[in-house]
Formats: C-alpha cells, sequence, structure tokens
C-alpha cells in the first residue's frame, strides 16, 4: 500500500503554517527542482598532430630565424633530451610500478608534454593572426606610414617580434612533446593516444 497520503499531509501541513506567518506578503511559489541539463563533453581531443598543425614548420622557422635574427631551436637536442629523461625515469621506477601503472605514469606526463605544446601552438597561431591583421592593408586602425616613438619599434613591429617568439616557444615545446611521446612508445610498447 502506497505511504503517500502519510508524506504529503506533512509537507502541506508544514506549507499552511508558514502560509499564516507570511500573512500580508506574496506567496511564494514552490521552488521546482529541475533536473540538472544534460552536459556533452565537446572538449577537442589534443593530439600531438593537432599540435603540429597549430605549431610553426621547420621552413617557417627558418624564415623566422633570418628575418628576427634569433637563435635557432635545437629540436632534435630537445627532443633527444626529453626522451632520454623520460627512459631514465621508467628505469628508477620499473622496480615499484607494475606494467599497468607504469603505463598510466607515463600516459599522464606524456599527456602533460603534448597539452603544453598544444597550448602554445594555440597561442602563436592567435598571436600571429593578430600580427597579420594589424599589419594588413585592409585594417583600418593600420598607420602605415606611422612609425615607432624616435629609436622604438610600432606596434605593428612589436606584433609581429611577440608572435615570432611565441613560435620559437612553440617549436620547442613541440620537438619536447615528439621526444615524450616516442619515450612512451618505448617505454610501454605501445603508441601514446
Amino acid at each position: 500500500m502506497s505511504q503517500a497520503h502519510q508524506n504529503i499531509a506533512p509537507a502541506a501541513a508544514s506549507d499552511k503554517s508558514a502560509a499564516r506567518k507570511n500573512t500580508g506578503k506574496k506567496a511564494q511559489a514552490p521552488a521546482v527542482q529541475q533536473a540538472p541539463a544534460v552536459r556533452r563533453d565537446t572538449r577537442q581531443v589534443i593530439t600531438l598532430a593537432s599540435a603540429g598543425m597549430l605549431a610553426p614548420t621547420h621552413d617557417r622557422m627558418t624564415k623566422l630565424y633570418r628575418f628576427f635574427g634569433m637563435e635557432p631551436v635545437e629540436v632534435d637536442e630537445i627532443a633527444a633530451n626529453t626522451q632520454q629523461s623520460l627512459q631514465q625515469q621508467a628505469e628508477a621506477l620499473r622496480s615499484s610500478l607494475s606494467d599497468k601503472a607504469m603505463e598510466m605514469h607515463f600516459q599522464r606526463i606524456v599527456g602533460a608534454y603534448v597539452g603544453s605544446a598544444f597550448g602554445a601552438a594555440q597561442f602563436f597561431d592567435s598571436k600571429r593572426a593578430i600580427a597579420k591583421d594589424m599589419a594588413s592593408k585592409l585594417n583600418e586602425d593600420r598607420d602605415e606610414d606611422r612609425d615607432g616613438p624616435s629609436g622604438f619599434e610600432s606596434r605593428v613591429e612589436r606584433a609581429q617580434g611577440f608572435a615570432a617568439e611565441m613560435a620559437r616557444q612553440s617549436y620547442a615545446l613541440l620537438a619536447a612533446a615528439e621526444g615524450a611521446v616516442a619515450a612512451y612508445a618505448e617505454i610501454t610498447g605501445s603508441e601514446w593516444k
């Protein structure tokens, strides 16, 4: 038999007593509890390939080195050092972790490297687009004949220089992520996902 009359009656009685206390005031509508909205996870999947698509290419970096007089990024050295570092860490942990725990640990570490490379590549791409827009002839705020203050760069030159520095950082972090992914494959025997 249902106990609805027992559960509903006390609630109704308590509402009546509350109504008596609020005489002269507007009756408040009972709070309707809504079911939480279904939230779909629309996060972008971050992969080494997606980071590589946003990061500058080797050819673009060569042009930037020449144009801005920057020191080249030693990508091979960065990748090799990252790979070696993670392999040394795996050797130190091997006696303490099971194979599955080792895989999970390095999945997270490599994910951090790839996430960092992706974030840097996204940031570079946004700064590159801003610098390109500032230099565009279609930009209404562009003063093509206006130099910066005496002896200083103009706003466009500063934006371009900043984008070039972000390209350099993105390129270096992509190399580190590539080294981490290679280390993961050697440590676990499977490809990083």
